[in-house]
């Protein structure tokens, strides 16, 4: 039995984990969980997996939390960032499913890390800003990582059995997102339920919009970069509307192996946490003579220039990729605020970018500082723009 520590239990990574562990519970023990705000959920769910230990947010969390269990329940309630460190690196886990939103997941899947957890990783955010120290650290811990994102998985599923030194390149599928074929012109015009409006996958908001904007891929590129330790050059982005090819490897005798599979998570969360067994899912085979064709396209990096600017923090490297990403960050909320544009995203990443000063070969408190750094730099943005546009989607 895999006894589990879920990073980020309430979101939608943490609900399709729990979900198999329901279906497999003899399988899989849930030791520690963790939310941030969504008590309710939270409290449910240490009710139905009688945990050990579970993380909140903060202090007043923690106390509402309490007031919501049953008056046995055990499970101990911790809250903050020491909170966080304390699930992750829990004594009775053997596996922690990181699946907190953005840089808040970095701190954690570290402490997992050093205490020697196996750590199957849906925060792309932690090799996104410290990629190259984060699997320095695995590989002298001994640790594994195992990727949840269906890309990434569908690449690690496609490497095995075949020898590293074959590997030509990885071609990263991408499903091209709701406004893969809407006129730029329009795209000042877009609002937040319409780019929530993802065409194949069900996702939480910020990768959602993260999914329109390309973004997504781009963060998806600098995390297998380092992930299957490869170059930038050896990885193409295809983009393939229908998400059933999940991602494809190239092999040096010009054979191509692809993963596929109906867009459903919990493949891919089930392969990460049985792995290297497959659980009897009972998902369905995708339907070929229905689905009928499969389509290809070169992504658009002018009318996605999101995805531009990954590749570029990607090939400068150093704190430049955490700098990307928060300032990713700030940008998504604003706009999930409505306080600045669709438009406007891309234009507060590249500005943030242009200040940065980027440290080569940087530590985590140099990665901290310019995540911290860029957060500021990208909120003075946004408060500019949204002076000057106000009133805003109205």
């Amino acid at each position: 039995m895999k006894h589990l520590s879920i990073l980020g239990s309430t979101g939608s990574i943490g609900k399709n984990a729990l979900e198999v562990v329901r279906r497999f519970p003899r399988v899989f023990h849930v030791a520690a969980l963790s939310a941030k705000t969504s008590l309710e959920a939270l409290a449910g769910q240490i009710v139905e997996f009688s945990p050990e230990i579970a993380a909140v947010y903060d202090a007043e969390g923690a106390a509402v939390l309490k007031s919501m269990l049953p008056g046995g329940s055990s499970v101990e309630i911790v809250h903050g960032l020491e909170g966080y460190r304390q699930t992750a690196a829990w004594k009775s886990a053997d596996t922690v499913v990181t699946a907190m939103v953005g840089a808040a997941g970095l701190v954690p899947t570290i402490e997992a890390i050093k205490s020697g957890k196996t750590v199957c990783l849906a925060n792309k955010e932690t090799l996104v800003m410290a990629g190259e120290y984060v699997m320095a650290l695995a590989r002298e811990q001994g640790v594994d990582i195992l990727p949840i994102d269906s890309e990434h998985s569908a690449i690690f599923q496609c490497l095995q059995g075949n020898r590293r030194e074959d590997l030509a390149g990885i071609l990263l599928t991408a499903s091209g997102g709701p406004f893969r074929t809407r006129p730029p012109g329009t795209f000042g015009e877009i609002k937040p339920a319409d780019a929530l409006r993802h065409p194949n996958w069900s996702m939480g908001p910020k990768i959602t919009i993260d999914s329109a904007t390309l973004m997504n891929k781009g963060l998806e590129v600098i995390e297998a970069k380092h992930l299957f330790n490869v170059s930038l050059e050896q990885i193409e982005v295809v983009v393939h509307p229908q998400s059933i090819i999940h991602s494809m490897v190239a092999y040096r005798d010009g054979s191509v192996i692809a993963q596929l599979g109906v867009p459903d998570m919990k493949g891919a969360i089930a392969y990460a946490l049985s792995y290297p067994e497959r659980l009897a899912l009972g998902q369905p085979v995708p339907d070929f003579a229905q689905i009928g064709r499969f389509d290809f396209h070169k992504p658009d990096f002018d009318r996605f220039p999101c995805l531009a600017l990954a590749f570029e923090a990607a090939r400068k490297g150093g704190t430049l990729t955490a700098v990307l990403n928060a300032a990713n960050e700030k940008a998504v909320e604003a706009f999930l605020g409505e306080e600045i544009k669709f438009t406007d995203i891309p234009e507060i990443i590249k500005d943030t970018m242009r200040q940065h000063e980027v440290v080569s070969d940087p530590g985590i408190e140099q990665i901290m500082a310019a995540d911290n750094w860029a957060r500021e730099t990208a909120a003075d943005s946004i408060g500019q723009l949204r002076n000057r546009q106000l009133p805003l989607n109205k």
